[in-house]
């Protein structure tokens, strides 16, 4: 999408409320408590989720490195329980969802060419609930019994056997999902009304594209996992037995529910992902993304379908023949839109001019590792093969190689594609390419070799194996290693370059047509777009 811009527009009758003399921005802390800006409510995202990266990646290090060799070492198997459920809460609600809502904040504005999000009280207010549920999240390892060892999943019945810390994650999922639906609300509202004249639906790049179908699915599933967990308080405090099979209650009805959040989950952490890609892969190719309308349909099908395959992760529970065959080709429907995007993507780079720069080898890594995880969830797709596979290392390989290379990478490509216009200083390019490359060998190190150890029977989330998955194992903790350290050197080259980086140029990449590089100064004022661009 490339739109020719009017910059001297009428202001439409909403010119910039006077602002007196607030035009720069507010100093101090009060400034990040109080504000409405969505680009520091953006920044406060981004920052959030990086942190919580790091402590669910500690979490991540504590389990390889009880793998690390057979027999117990490190810690006892109650809390390397507790640690693969954590992991995976905080991952995804805590660092992968509040990266995305955080490019969501900062961006949707800028590319429709509205002045702020429409509601900008509660955005504030979505994004403060965030940091009392992380602490109620890690509150629950000081309470009496420890935190919950339920994985991630917190299926009953062994939820209604846990201690206090239970109850602690049950309201941090409460709150993680009170500030989905406000900051859905929010981006709903905000991409129908507010863009700018000429800007119509089929002319808004698909970042904001992708984002309108995430938080219609957002305010779909939260509710539903909401009622899950309440349920689950109710059967643990209020004497109810939805799930728990002595007063009539059913287990299995507890992962039909939670597995109708869970799906759309997977595409609500992937959608906003092929947006961030379907920015940078044009851009570095210095040409249209190819089949934009064929990409809106794709993945408005992705969304639609990502509803109606939940119980393919249920295939093991006693589910009638006819059931299993439904759901097996319903799944397997999935492939074809997102086979298009991959076909659009490859598409977009035929015969284009490509550079290489930090961002499009982050979203080529996406695009490769992204696509062999997609191969593999077809294979788990197939009812006899997830029979054998269902609960081993291969699911554990297959389920990374969709989280972690699909979202992680591409938020990696969206930190360093839109760094230099947020700030206006330039990254350290070479140390950028450094790290794509140790993040790239070492993720395929970690995850490459669990689909052997999955394919050989390995179950997942025990803290001891037979001696013959040693060597895998071994490679396995050895690349998670790697892994982390290389995470820190991403740290690293975003505080050099906000310290000391270059000024970044007004058009860092030339390719970019998107109304934040084409309209707006570098680096970007407090308050964008007082009067709306007119795109024509």
């Amino acid at each position: 999408m490339s739109a020719v811009i009017d910059n001297h527009a009428p202001a439409h009758g909403h010119d910039s409320h006077d602002h007196g003399d607030h035009h720069g921005a507010p100093h101090g802390l009060m400034r990040w408590v109080t504000t409405t800006n969505h680009k520091d409510i953006g920044t406060m995202y981004l920052w959030f989720s990086f942190i919580m990266f790091l402590v669910g990646g500690v979490m991540a290090l504590t389990i390889r490195a009880e793998l690390f060799e057979p027999g117990l070492q490190i810690v006892s198997p109650e809390f390397f329980n507790t640690m693969t459920t954590y992991h995976g809460l905080i991952m995804v609600f805590g660092a992968i969802m509040p990266a995305f809502v955080g490019f969501a904040n900062w961006l949707i504005p800028l590319m429709i060419g509205a002045p702020d999000m429409a509601f900008p009280r509660m955005n504030n207010w979505s994004f403060w609930l965030l940091p009392p549920a992380g602490i109620l999240l890690m509150s629950s390892f000081l309470l009496p019994g420890g935190a919950a060892g339920v994985g991630w999943t917190m299926y009953a019945p062994l939820t209604s056997q846990m201690g206090p810390g239970m109850d602690t994650t049950i309201f941090a999922v409460h709150l993680l999902g009170m500030s989905s639906i406000m900051g859905s609300i929010n981006i709903i509202t905000t991409i129908l009304n507010m863009r700018a004249p000429g800007m119509t639906m089929m002319k808004m790049p698909m970042f904001v594209w992708t984002w309108l179908i995430t938080a219609y699915l957002l305010i779909a599933v939260m509710p539903v996992l909401a009622g899950a967990v309440t349920m689950t308080l109710t059967d643990r405090h209020f004497g109810t037995s939805f799930f728990n099979a002595a007063g009539g209650g059913d287990p299995v009805l507890y992962q039909h529910i939670f597995w109708f959040f869970g799906h759309p989950e997977v595409y609500i952490i992937a959608i906003p992902a092929f947006g961030v890609v379907s920015q940078v892969i044009p851009a570095f190719s210095r040409k249209p993304l190819f089949g934009y309308a064929s990409m809106v349909y794709a993945t408005s099908s992705i969304a639609i379908l990502s509803f109606i395959v939940w119980a393919h992760h249920m295939y093991t529970v006693g589910m009638p023949v006819a059931g299993q065959l439904y759901f097996m080709y319903a799944t397997m429907l999935i492939a074809v839109p997102t086979g298009v995007k991959v076909f659009n993507w490859v598409a977009t780079m035929w015969k284009g001019s490509l550079t290489f720069e930090t961002p499009m080898l982050f979203a080529l890594g996406f695009l490769f590792l992204f696509t062999l995880g997609g191969f593999t969830g077809l294979v788990l797709s197939l009812v006899p093969v997830d029979v054998q596979l269902q609960d081993t290392y291969y699911v554990v390989a297959h389920f990374h190689y969709v989280m972690v290379a699909g979202a992680l990478f591409s938020a990696f490509a969206g930190v360093y594609f839109w760094f230099p216009k947020w700030t206006g200083k330039m990254y350290d390019e070479k140390l950028g390419k450094i790290h794509f490359w140790l993040t790239l060998v070492f993720f395929n190190m970690i995850f490459f070799v669990q689909h052997f150890l999955g394919l050989a029977g390995m179950p997942r989330r025990i803290p001891d194996y037979n001696p013959q998955f040693t060597e895998f194992n071994q490679i396995s903790t050895i690349g998670a290693f790697g892994f982390g350290l290389s995470q820190l050197l991403f740290l690293y080259i975003l505080l050099k370059a906000i310290k000391s980086g270059k000024p970044a140029e007004q058009k860092q990449w030339d390719g970019a047509d998107t109304l934040e590089w084409t309209h707006l100064p570098t680096p970007m004022p407090y308050h964008t777009f007082e009067n709306p661009p007119t795109v024509k």
